[in-house]
This record gives structure tokens, sequence and C-alpha cells, in this order.
């Protein structure tokens, strides 16, 4: 019988470990695996699930028709404004009463054991929540903003491509599949591009700040850093998208990032994990840095060497890893 690998010290709650990749990216193939894996990525209650709900809804309550984003208007940009301030708020804000303020899980499936930075000579604005919900909100809601309007602006003058469901149904669903697919693999590379020690210093520290992440941390980043981040949804000035597939796109992309950096594993209902959240993938990026840039779904971590999964024996590898990165 193998030897049970040895968890890492330090931190309040750890998954089980190795944490292990995609079954999509294993060999050999496990279609059982990978049916699970997709189903449990979406269904019941997933944060993908979730976000798909607000986009339609905010098509059919809240989103100017193409007709009007013709023209570029205070009056209907600032209507995605303000509804981006209320989804972020809703969603940081929530979370971060609920884990931090109200402490309704207590310590149970939160990661660090430590408590979030009340004050620090690092933080813009002297303490980490305060500096944290000003960057989400004053730079990354603004970006947010004005990527949706570039590309409602594009659609509706005909030079961003436009799907409908008459067009192709199996397409229309599809896209959002692909979607979170495409942002993973965008993600490992823009990230990998920002810790390039020049664009680390100047643009991603600002995101580094937070060694020990809450809601608020995810979206909390350098003005460039969102530009950069958010950036993912351009692809939709070649693949053709649907209002519905560019909300979904740019809510799982601001969204997603406050939900991911919550601290916690997930929230718990009735003492049952009902709600994935904050991934110890993830989590070890923050304390360690110079690990797992990307995500599970697509192991470009374990091909270039920087997959840390988890383990004691992983943990030492990483240590000479960063070592040869700092001396070079």
């Amino acid at each position: 019988m193998s030897e049970k690998p040895s968890s890492l010290p330090g931190w309040n709650h750890t998954p089980a470990v190795p944490l292990q990749v995609s079954p999509f990216f294993q060999w050999p193939p496990r279609p059982v695996e990978m049916a699970r894996w997709l189903w449990s990525s979406w269904f019941l209650l997933t944060e993908r699930l979730i976000i798909l709900g607000i986009a339609f809804a905010c098509v059919i309550w809240v989103q100017p028709p193409l007709t009007d984003t013709r023209t570029l208007a205070v009056g209907w940009i600032g209507e995605i404004w303000i509804r981006n301030i209320i989804l972020m708020t809703v969603v940081a804000g929530g979370l971060h009463l609920y884990f931090y303020r109200w402490r309704r899980q207590d310590d149970r499936l939160k990661f660090d054991p430590r408590p979030l930075m009340t004050k620090g000579k690092q933080f813009s604005l002297g303490g980490q929540i305060r500096d944290n919900m000003f960057w989400t909100l004053a730079s990354g809601v603004t970006v947010w903003t004005a990527y949706e309007v570039l590309m409602f602006w594009a659609m509706a003058n005909g030079w961003a491509p436009v799907l409908t469901w008459a067009d192709s149904p199996v397409w229309f669903v599809a896209l959002f599949l692909l979607i979170p697919i495409w942002e993973s693999f965008y993600f490992y590379w823009i990230h990998r591009m920002l810790h390039w020690p020049p664009l680390y210093k100047r643009v991603h520290a600002l995101h580094h700040r937070n060694i020990n992440v809450g809601p608020w941390s995810g979206m909390s980043m350098h003005p460039v850093e969102h530009v950069i981040f958010l950036g993912s949804v351009l692809i939709h000035w070649v693949v053709p998208a649907s209002p519905v597939h560019i909300l979904f796109h740019t809510q799982y992309l601001a969204l997603t990032a406050a939900t991911t950096h919550t601290g916690y594993e997930a929230l718990l209902m009735k003492d049952e994990n009902r709600l994935k959240l904050g991934t110890f993938h993830h989590q070890m990026h923050h304390r360690y840095f110079e690990c797992n840039y990307g995500s599970l779904e697509i192991p470009w971590d374990k091909l270039f060497g920087s997959f840390h999964n988890g383990t004691l024996e992983d943990n030492e590898r990483i240590k000479e890893r960063r070592k040869r990165i700092m001396s070079s």
C-alpha cells in the first residue's frame, strides 16, 4: 500500500491532496470521471449556473437593446455601470459579510487560519478591505463596464458578429460551455506574463498585496491588469456571440474573481458542502507566488513545472524552483 501524501502545515483547511487536474487531460481516458467533472462544474448549484442565471436576468430586465447601443450615450452606459456596481457589491460584499463580518461558518473550510489584515503599509488606503474595495469598484467595475459598452456598441454597428438562437441553437448553447475553457486558457498566459518582473513590480504586485485573500481581493488589481484580465471578452470580435453571451463572459470573469478568492472552499448549508467557492490551488499561489498560475481545467502548470499539488513533497520542489527564479 502506498503511503498517503503529507499535507502542508500552516493551513487551517486543505482538501484531499495531491490535487488533480481535469480528467480530460489525464491518461488513460476515464469517460465516467470526465462526465462527473463536467457535471460538477455546472450542476446542481454552481457558480457557473448562478452567473448564467444572472446574465439571462440582466438581458431580460436591465440590458439596453442593441438598437440603443448603436450610439454612445451617457444614459445607457450609466445604467450598465450602476448594474455592475450593484452586482459586484452584492456578490463580494455579501460573501465578505457572511464569512468575515458575521462569521456564519466560523473557520470551517477556511484555508488560511489568519484573519484579513486591518492595517498594512502596503495598502493604498491603510487596510486590506478598504484597499480592495477601492480598486475593485473604482477601477475594476469601470473597466468591466467599458468592455461591455465596447462590445454592445460594436455589435450594434455590425463590427462584431452577432449570434442568435435562430442562427444555431447548438452553438448558442455550446458557447456557454466554451467560455470558461477559453478563460482558463487565456488566464494562464496573461498571468505568466504579469509575473514577468517589470510587469509584476509595476502592475501585478498590487493584486499580490493579498497574501491571505478575501472576497474583495479577487478584482483588486492595477487598472492595467484590469484591462488585460478582462480583455478575454475581445475574442467576440471574432467569435459570434449574443448580448447574453457577452454578459455571461464578463460577469464570469468579474464575479468568479470574487467567489474564488473567498478564502473558503465552499459555502456550507446544514453542514453540507453546497456551493464550491475558493480553490486551494489558487490560494497557494497567493502564499507561494511562483506556482499555480492557471487553473485545474487546463494543465499548463504541470506541463511547465509550476504545478503545486498541495503536498509537503511538492512544496519542497516549489521552494527550490522559487530560489532558482529569484537568483536568475
